[in-house]
C-alpha cells in the first residue's frame, strides 16, 4: 500500500501526546488496495482469523484501514494504515472507523502485515519496517507480495526493542510469537482466482478454515457418516437377510429330518418292530 503524502520526521512522529485529540478524522479515502488480489489477500487473512476466534472478544483485526498515531502524522495527512492489523486486549464489540491510539487507551497493533507491491516494497521494509519498530514497538511485522511465494519474510521485536529476522522452518513457514500461530503458504482458489495466499496455520500446523470452508468440511463429515450409516444399515439388513435364510435352512433340514424319521418308523412298523420312543 501506498503511503499519500512525505513521511514525517523522527522527531514529528514520536510526537504522540494529544492535549486535544483531533476528532472527525477522515477514515475513507476511495483508493482500493494495489489489486483484486490484494484485496482477496487481506480478506482471506481477517476472515479466517475472525472464524478461529469467533468465540473471543479481547482482540480486533483489521485491513486497509486508516490509523492515527500522531499529530504530526494527521497534519501531514499521512492516514494510509496497514494492509491487516491485529490489537489484543480490546473490546472487539465497539464499533470503529478507523484505528486512533489516542481512542484505545494508548494501544498499538500488536500484529502488522503489509502486502507489498512493486511499489510498496521498498517503503514496507524500509520507512514502514522503522515507524512499527520505533514509534509502535510492534511486536511482529510480516510482508508478503501476494504475486511472489518467494516474499514472506518477517521480524520480531527483541528485548532490545530491535527487529529480528523471523527464521523460516522446513515448510518456509513463519511463527507469530504474538498471535501463537503460523504464517505460511496455501495454494489454492480464493474468491475465484487461483493463486498461492497467505494464510494463518495453528500451533499444530493445522490450516485455519473460513467460514464456507468450515461448512464444506463440515457438509462432507455429514455426507460421510450418512452415507457410513447407510452401509451400515445395508450391512444389517445383508445380515438380518442371511440370518432369516439360515433360519429357513435349519427350518427346512428339520422337517426333512422328520420326515424322514417318520419313514424310518413306519418302515420299521411294517417289520413287526416298534420304533424307540414309541
Amino acid at each position: 500500500m501506498t503511503i499519500t503524502s512525505s513521511p514525517a520526521t523522527t522527531e514529528e512522529m514520536i510526537e504522540v501526546e494529544f492535549p486535544y485529540p483531533p476528532t472527525d478524522l477522515p477514515y475513507d479515502d476511495g483508493v482500493p488496495l494495489e489489486t483484486p488480489r490484494h484485496r482477496a489477500a487481506m480478506n482471506l487473512l481477517i476472515n479466517s482469523l475472525d472464524h478461529y476466534w469467533h468465540d473471543r472478544n479481547d482482540y480486533f483485526v483489521g485491513g486497509n484501514m486508516f490509523l492515527y498515531y500522531s499529530t504530526a502524522q494527521v497534519k501531514n495527512q499521512d492516514f494510509r494504515g496497514p494492509d491487516f492489523f491485529v490489537a489484543l486486549g480490546v473490546d472487539r464489540s465497539r464499533p470503529r472507523k478507523y484505528w486512533a491510539i489516542w481512542d484505545e487507551g494508548g494501544k498499538y497493533p500488536d500484529v502488522i502485515i503489509e502486502l507489498m507491491s512493486d511499489s510498496t516494497r521498498k517503503i514496507d521494509t524500509t520507512a514502514k519496517k522503522e515507524i512499527y519498530q520505533h514509534i509502535f514497538k510492534l511486536a511482529d511485522y510480516f510482508v508478503y507480495d501476494p504475486y511472489d511465494k518467494e516474499s514472506l519474510m518477517g521480524w520480531h521485536l527483541n528485548e532490545h526493542q530491535r527487529y529480528e529476522p523471523i527464521g523460516k522452518d522446513e515448510r518456509g513457514w513463519l511463527w507469530c510469537e504474538s498471535l501463537q500461530l503460523w504464517l505460511g503458504l496455501w495454494e489454492g482458489e480464493y474468491q475465484r482466482e487461483w493463486a498461492v495466499w497467505l494464510r494463518f496455520y495453528d500451533p499444530a500446523g493445522n490450516l485455519l478454515l473460513l467460514d464456507n470452508e468450515d461448512m464444506a468440511i463440515k457438509l462432507e463429515q455429514e455426507r460421510i457418516r450418512a452415507e457410513q450409516q447407510q452401509q451400515r444399515a445395508e450391512q444389517e439388513r445383508i445380515r438380518a437377510e442371511q440370518e432369516q435364510r439360515r433360519a429357513e435352512q435349519e427350518r427346512i433340514r428339520a422337517e426333512q429330518e422328520r420326515i424322514r424319521a417318520d419313514r424310518l418308523a413306519a418302515q420299521l412298523r411294517a417289520l413287526g418292530i416298534e420304533p424307540e420312543g414309541g
